[in-house]
Parts: C-alpha cells; structure tokens; sequence
C-alpha cells in the first residue's frame, strides 16, 4: 500500500485528491496539511511515503518545507512531489534543487496523478523529456563554472555515458536504444549511478550531470 500526505493550503483541492487516490487499491491518503509546517510535522508523525507538496502555502512555503524533509536523515524514504498552477513556475527550478522527486501541475489529468504517484514510489521519472529539458536549460542559465569532476571519479565510463544521457532528457527506454541495451540494463546503470553519487532520485541525477560538468547548455539540441 502506498501511503501518501496531502499538503494544500486549498481544502477543495486536498479533498479532490484524496477521493481520487483513496478510490485506488494500492494507494492510501494517511493525512493532510494546510501549510507547511504542518506537512513536516505529518510527515515525521505518519512516515507516508509520498508527499504531495503545494508550492504556495501559509507559514512555511513548500520549499522549505521540502527541504526540511529531504534534509532530515530519518525522512530519506519518503518522496516529495510539488504541486503547482503552472507548468513553468517559477519555483519548479527551484523546487528540483530543494530535493523534490518531480512536479506535477494541479490541472493534471486524474489517472496520470494516481500513475505519477506510483511511479515516483517505484524510482522512476517524474519529469518528462520536454519538461527535464527546460530544467536543464534554466540551471545552464543560473549556473556558474561547473565544478569539479571529482564526484564522479568512482563511477565506470558506461554509468558516465548514462548520466549524460539522464541529463539531457533521455528516458531509460531511449538510453536503452542509444546504447543498444535492454531497458532493465539501463535501469541497473541508472541505479546504480545514483546509488554511487548518493542522489535521491533522476531529478537529483540530472541537476548532478550539470554540476559536475559532465553535461553541458550546447548538448540539448
């Protein structure tokens, strides 16, 4: 059973939700929050394993909110997805960086919100292509020189090539193709990249390839 906290400042929107996932088998809405510090206090108290994060709220914001929990060693299991009105708000960019496992817009389609909670829970990207791709652009824009490589020193050439491939966009299937390997290989490469540099999620893995240098403005195409 998956276990998720709703966190929205707007009760229509945080019953909305919880009829949809309550109504699903493998999914459980445990608790809801009305501004951010109550989040953190839910999330310590009720351990769920996805929050559900509105950016804009009361008392503390969805950002620091988030950061307070990717931040706390005892909360590590436990996935933030950010909710917003827009697409490219202007807080997506920084809402990656505060340790969020992807966003989702309000207005999303109901089955694609019950898909996007399992599929952050299993590991997988929240981001699409075109949406990793206007992430990566808007860090090349904030960035300053990247730093140095030294992060991935333990990783092989293959786990390299993959984090590259993460960064500008690319899905396990299609990095799977560009490598002529199977999906679950790429996977394992993916995995185990993220295990080494010690990332939570793809999100994190992408804004790593960037840091590092590895992947650069002039890739994206």
């Amino acid at each position: 059973m998956i276990r998720v906290l709703l966190a929205d400042d707007q009760s229509l929107v945080r019953a909305g939700f919880r009829a949809l996932l309550d109504a699903q088998r493998d999914i459980e809405v445990v608790g809801e929050a009305a501004d951010g510090e109550e989040a953190v206090r839910g999330v310590r108290e009720l351990r769920p394993d996805v929050v559900l994060m509105d950016i804009r709220m009361p008392l503390l914001d969805g950002l620091a909110a988030t950061r307070q929990i990717t931040g706390e060693p005892g909360l590590d299991g436990v996935k933030v997805v950010m909710l917003t009105t827009f697409e490219l708000d202007e807080y997506v960019f920084e809402a990656i960086r505060s340790g969020a496992s992807g966003f989702l817009v309000k207005d999303t389609e109901p089955d694609e919100l019950v898909r996007a909670v399992r599929a952050v829970v299993a590991g997988d990207a929240l981001l699409s292509p075109g949406v990793t791709r206007r992430l990566i652009a808007e860090f090349a824009a904030r960035s300053k020189e990247p730093a140095a490589a030294d992060a991935l020193a333990h990783l092989t050439e293959r786990e390299r090539e993959v984090m590259a491939l993460v960064g500008i966009g690319l899905s396990n299937e299609e990095i799977a193709r560009r490598l002529v390997v199977s999906p679950l290989t790429a996977k394992t490469h993916v995995s185990r990249t993220m295990v080494k540099l010690g990332a939570r999620d793809r999100a994190q893995l992408v804004v790593l390839a960037y840091e590092s240098g590895l992947v650069r403005p002039g890739w994206l195409g």
